[in-house]
């Protein structure tokens, strides 16, 4: 799995949530519930990873989408 981006903002998580499932590309968001727990804490934040073979695709979907600034390099 790819990590493309670490984050605790929720609007950013559903909209790149929101991408993926549009486009059918598979993704996790790890960590989520221990960042809800800890807050605002930017030490745990949530990662949103995708399978390695989709990684390519889902860059040029969030640089699209103009979201390219959150990638994760």
């Amino acid at each position: 799995m790819a990590e493309l981006i670490r984050t605790n903002d929720l609007a950013l998580i559903s909209a790149v949530e929101g991408l993926f499932q549009e486009a059918d590309i598979p993704y996790h968001v790890a960590d989520r519930h221990n960042a809800v727990l800890e807050g605002t804490l930017n030490f745990l934040q949530m990662r949103i990873l995708v399978p390695d073979d989709r990684e390519t695709e889902a860059r040029e979907l969030l640089t699209e989408a103009e979201l390219g600034e959150w990638l994760r390099r």
